[in-house]
Formats: C-alpha cells, sequence, structure tokens
C-alpha cells in the first residue's frame, strides 16, 4: 500500500523532471516564435519565458501545496522566518559576491549569455519592463520551486542534507547550455543557498540576493562593457 507520506514524496521528487521539460520544451524562445511568428522582439520571447517558468514553477506547486497537500505555504519557506538571521545572510553576502559578479561580467562566456534578450545592449528603452519580469515571475519562481516546494518539502523524509542535494541537482539542470563556470557555480550557489533557506525557515532572504545576482550581472554587462 502506497501510504500518504509516500504519495506527496512521489510528487515532488515527479515534479523537477516533468516542470522543467515542459519549461524547455515550451517555456524557451523557439517555442515562443514558433507560435507566434519572428515579428517580435528578444525581450518578447524572454518575457513569454519568464511567464511560463512563472505558471510552471510557482503557480503549480502553489496549488499542490494548498489544494493537493492542504498545508501551509510558511511551511515551505514562504513566510519571512528568522528575520534576524536572514537580514545576517543579506548583508553578508553581497558584500563578497558583489565584486565576484563585477569580475565575472567581464568574462567572454558570461557575456555571451547575458542579458539573454541581446537587444538591450543596443537598446534600454524596454530594460525596466525586462528587469522586472525577469526578477518578479523567474526569480520568485525559481525559489518558491527550488529552494521552497522541493527543499521544505522533503526535508523530513529524507534528511536536511539531502534536500538540499536534491534541488541542487534540479536546479543544477536547468544550467546545461550555459558556460561551464556558471554551472559549476550553481552547484555551489544551491548548496549554500539550501542552507540558508533552512536556517532562515524562509525563500525570501536567497531570492533577494539570487534575484539580486541576474540584475546586477545585466547591469555590469551593459553600461560598464
Amino acid at each position: 500500500m502506497i501510504e500518504k507520506k509516500d504519495f506527496k514524496t512521489y510528487i515532488l521528487l515527479l515534479s523537477a523532471p516533468v516542470l522543467l521539460t515542459l519549461y524547455r520544451y515550451h517555456g524557451y524562445p523557439d517555442f515562443f516564435y514558433k507560435i507566434f511568428g519572428n515579428g517580435y522582439s528578444d525581450v518578447d520571447a524572454r518575457l513569454w519565458q519568464f511567464a511560463v517558468f512563472f505558471v510552471l514553477m510557482f503557480i503549480i506547486p502553489f496549488l499542490t501545496i494548498k489544494f493537493g497537500f492542504k498545508e501551509k505555504l510558511s511551511d515551505y519557506g514562504f513566510g519571512l522566518g528568522n528575520v534576524k538571521e536572514g537580514l545576517k545572510w543579506l548583508l553578508t553576502i553581497p558584500l563578497l559576491v558583489v565584486p565576484i559578479i563585477y569580475l565575472s561580467s567581464k568574462m567572454p562566456d558570461i557575456r555571451v549569455e547575458y542579458p539573454m534578450a541581446k537587444s538591450l545592449l543596443t537598446d534600454t528603452s524596454q530594460l525596466l519592463k525586462y528587469e522586472l519580469t525577469y526578477v518578479i515571475f523567474y526569480y520568485i519562481a525559481w525559489e518558491f520551486f527550488f529552494r521552497g516546494f522541493l527543499l521544505f518539502g522533503l526535508k523530513d523524509r529524507f534528511g536536511e542534507m539531502n534536500a538540499i542535494l536534491i534541488q541542487t541537482i534540479s536546479s543544477c539542470l536547468v544550467h546545461i547550455g550555459k558556460p561551464e563556470g556558471e554551472i559549476i557555480g550553481s552547484i555551489v550557489v544551491g548548496i549554500i543557498f539550501g542552507i540558508v533557506a533552512l536556517r532562515t525557515r524562509s525563500i525570501w532572504y536567497v531570492f533577494a540576493i539570487h534575484a539580486s545576482i541576474g540584475v546586477l550581472t545585466d547591469l555590469f554587462i551593459i553600461y560598464y562593457p
């Protein structure tokens, strides 16, 4: 007999390959252009990508927690958690990370990859819309799924370290095709962010740090070539 806790575990574990596969084949710009044609800017294609990612990695897990598991979102790191601990990480990590982001923005392979909408390199009229959508739809969904849904959902069953590794493996797979250094970095960051999320009992502190890394990378490349 499959117990209720087993059913929940199966859903959590299967959510990563199923949702990430749907994202890869229906959320990338090539699918957008196949549906709508090539008469749209690369910014539009990326906004589509962020929106699809949000539906798959935020809306579906959100509904699963509320109506499938019938559990509280705060149990999945959606609350503020330990604010004192969170603020400590918010003040400490950026001091170490910002110089690294600036230096990495000078690397040729990173400059080829970012910003994902290349038209922003010559026309910044849509930069604010792009970055806001990037932060709200992409990064909130990212942290809610990997550091919320998977990490908090699996830690009681497999233990904290195993849950950290499971969500790190899953998030690393999304980076396949990106620069080698970024893929390796995603493993390190995945572990660190997993630890921070568990210590703070919240996804919002790692969200703030992660989103800042993404936005600053774009801005350094665009304005400090």
